[in-house]
């Protein structure tokens, strides 16, 4: 390995430098905000190191690691999530007692394996990445165990990710026994030619565990459980950065195969999009839990995704990129409500909650309006220009089955989004002012802020994302 490529692989050292930097000092000094600084500042860092390292970019790091610019792209969106995850967490925690300095530790580790898993470009490094993930998150979904839901959402994940890893894993087995190599680009140029019941059979494992960490239909079941018990900064971690990481290797991969080439790949992720979609609004309209509500919404979301996966090449990109792009912010800031309305007895997460909100908090009423509206898909919004540009990849790509079912399931997604906007201007009908009143800390209403203003740039004028796309759109294909 070349110094080249270990200044390319800096911004993954300092994650996990920062790591143990934390872990040594809650060993001889407790500080709950020294450890969400020092581990903001760590995310900073490396986000800063991986913006001038852009020069030198693409670099193939042995077989198992690329950082081009399609990984540069992504590594930056989940570092910024992560970064908006890891303000919100202090002001979370800083109400409720205890302590609560190694969760900071944890959340590093799941960044440094969301970074990993985007720029795999072998089955090894990708597994190694997964299980830094999942392990990091079986602890921060049961990190409080003051009640029974977080412990039980801790280990229903534990189970199931465990049980997907197997399949993920035997899948991986049988690849290297039928084609005796695990690097993606020789995989997809041998699976192309191999068609037999081996290489089918082991696609099936891996879009088995793949399909677990992005909540698809059939592998949604866990969604509103793990939403739920999880605590709030944990539920928009997984919704952004977790998810995120796992679409932008499905899509690395898949585009190196070329799914629109082989007939039974395509059919099942056609299925999935559309049992997304349509299981994940339909049971949304059931829920009167806000985080459950946005859990099944998160399913329908990466339903509507693979639309845009299963376009060519050439439409894929653009769309997967720009939508999961404007998903980040829109799900962030609705979370990012749920957090700082929260106080130290328990989360704000029932509809019930926000009756009346609108009179008592206006300006963060309009600014979950904003994001409700967003993730609905109503125009000047983020939300908005994102679905016109999947529309737009399946329409390119011929695919009018999913992109008549992208519109009704868009339309049913609006009522319920539409539910909890009632609830913010409605007459209150019990006096909860302890609930739905603290006190704001000034870190989490600048980042909501900037959350607002940045959902409202890019429905308005989405030109300079789009320009930071192209630049990763023309390494990709």
């Amino acid at each position: 390995m070349t110094s080249v490529d270990l200044l390319a692989l800096l911004p993954l050292i300092v994650l996990a430098a920062t790591a143990v930097a934390v872990m040594l000092l809650i060993a001889f000094y407790r500080s709950h905000m020294l450890s969400a600084l020092l581990t903001l500042f760590g995310i900073l860092a490396s986000s800063v190191i991986l913006i001038n390292e852009h020069p030198i970019l693409p670099r193939q790091i042995t077989t198992l690691l690329i950082l081009d610019h399609y990984a540069f792209f992504y590594i930056c969106l989940i570092l910024a999530a992560s970064f908006v995850v890891g303000v919100f967490s202090y002001g979370y925690f800083k109400k409720r007692e205890g302590n609560h300095e190694e969760f900071y530790i944890l959340l590093l580790l799941a960044v440094l394996g969301s970074a990993i898993l985007i720029a795999s470009s072998h089955f090894a490094s990708l597994f190694l990445g997964l299980e830094i993930l999942s392990v990091s998150l079986y602890a921060l979904i049961a990190y409080l165990r003051s009640g029974d839901n977080g412990v039980e959402a801790g280990i229903k994940y534990l189970i199931l990710a465990a049980a997907a890893a197997t399949f993920f894993l035997f899948g991986m087995a049988l690849i290297y026994a039928e084609l005796g190599t695990l690097s993606f680009s020789q995989v997809a140029s041998k699976t192309v030619d191999a068609k037999n019941v081996i290489i089918y059979s082991a696609i099936a494992m891996i879009i088995v565990g793949i399909g677990f960490k992005l909540a698809l239909v059939p592998f949604h079941m866990w969604t509103p459980d793990v939403y739920e018990g999880a605590p709030a900064p944990v539920s928009a971690f997984i919704a952004t950065v977790s998810k995120g990481a796992m679409f932008a290797l499905l899509l690395r991969y898949f585009t190196l195969v070329d799914i629109r080439l082989n007939g039974p790949l395509f059919f099942i992720f056609t299925i999935m999009a559309i049992g997304s979609m349509f299981f994940g609004n339909l049971l949304a309209l059931l829920q009167n839990n806000v985080k459950r509500i946005l859990a099944y919404s998160s399913i329908a979301h990466f339903g509507y995704l693979l639309v845009a996966f299963l376009a060519s090449k050439e439409h894929a990109f653009m769309a997967v990129s720009f939508y999961l792009t404007a998903y980040f912010v829109t799900t962030l800031g609705a979370f990012g409500i749920i957090i700082v309305l929260s106080g130290g007895q328990r989360e704000v997460d029932r509809i019930e909650d926000y009756y009346g909100m609108a009179a008592r908090r206006p300006l963060l009423s309009g600014i979950f309006t904003v994001m409700l509206l967003s993730l609905a898909g109503i125009p000047l919004t983020a939300g908005f220009i994102g679905k016109f540009y999947l529309v737009k990849a399946g329409i390119g790509s011929s695919l009018w089955l999913l992109v008549i079912m992208l519109v009704i399931n868009s339309t049913m997604g609006l009522f319920y989004y539409l539910r909890i906007v009632v609830a913010l201007f409605k007459e209150t009908y019990k006096d909860e002012p302890s609930i739905a009143t603290p006190k704001i800390s000034l870190a989490g209403g600048i980042t909501l802020a900037v959350l607002t203003f940045l959902l409202i740039l890019i429905g308005v004028y989405p030109g300079m994302l789009i320009a930071l796309i192209q630049v990763a759109n023309g390494i990709l294909l």
